[in-house]
């Protein structure tokens, strides 16, 4: 049987999630349904989130208060809605009056801030393939700069590693460098002196 699943976010520990949560009721959500995250919405591991997400079937709706408790970003939003959609889950906003997945003009709204976030992501590429083009007319290439095989970090990491006496981790906490940095450093030095 289709069923109402609510989400609340609230930034922090301290914000109250009443107005939300009787909001949800309100409109038909019943409580044990509602999942709740007490997190900052840029993170991308919130509990409750992933619970509701795992709560839904076909034929649910996801029910929110308002449209920036459940996305970090219009095309983070996009993406979950879609994936809803194309799972047979309708998702409404109850502030958002006209964002409700289950009625056609809903949809036709929804589309749109679909068109909107590729339209956003397209211009970003474009700006940046422009400013790339526009640094490599000037003389510039991006990208990481150079380094010769006889830096003195990129030494120290070959000879630190040579005696084999330090574990890899200690030499990259010694150096203040990771992992991949420290392969790489000593790949470059072994290139350079074995071609």
């Amino acid at each position: 049987m289709a069923k109402l699943v609510g989400y609340v976010r609230v930034s922090s520990q301290d914000q109250e999630v009443n107005l939300q949560v009787d909001a949800l009721e309100k409109a038909g959500c019943a409580i044990n349904m509602v999942f709740i995250d007490k997190i900052s919405g840029a993170r991308s591991e919130r509990p409750g989130l992933k619970k509701c997400l795992e709560s839904l079937t076909s034929g649910d709706t996801l029910l929110v208060w308002r449209l920036d408790r459940l996305g970090r970003s219009v095309a983070h939003l996009v993406g979950l809605v879609e994936e809803l959609c194309q799972k047979g889950i309708g998702f409404r906003s109850l502030c958002d009056g006209a964002i409700d997945t289950t009625t056609a003009s809903g949809e036709l709204i929804f589309n749109i801030f679909s068109s909107l976030a590729q339209f956003e992501r397209r211009l970003t590429q474009e700006r940046t393939r422009a400013g790339l083009e526009a640094a490599r007319a000037r003389g510039k290439n991006g990208g990481r700069k150079k380094i010769s095989y006889t830096e003195p970090k990129i030494l120290m990491a070959k000879n630190m590693h040579k005696d084999h006496r330090m574990d890899i981790k200690d030499i990259c906490k010694t150096l203040k460098i990771s992992r991949a940095t420290f392969y790489r450093y000593v790949n470059l030095y072994d290139n350079h002196k074995n071609p």
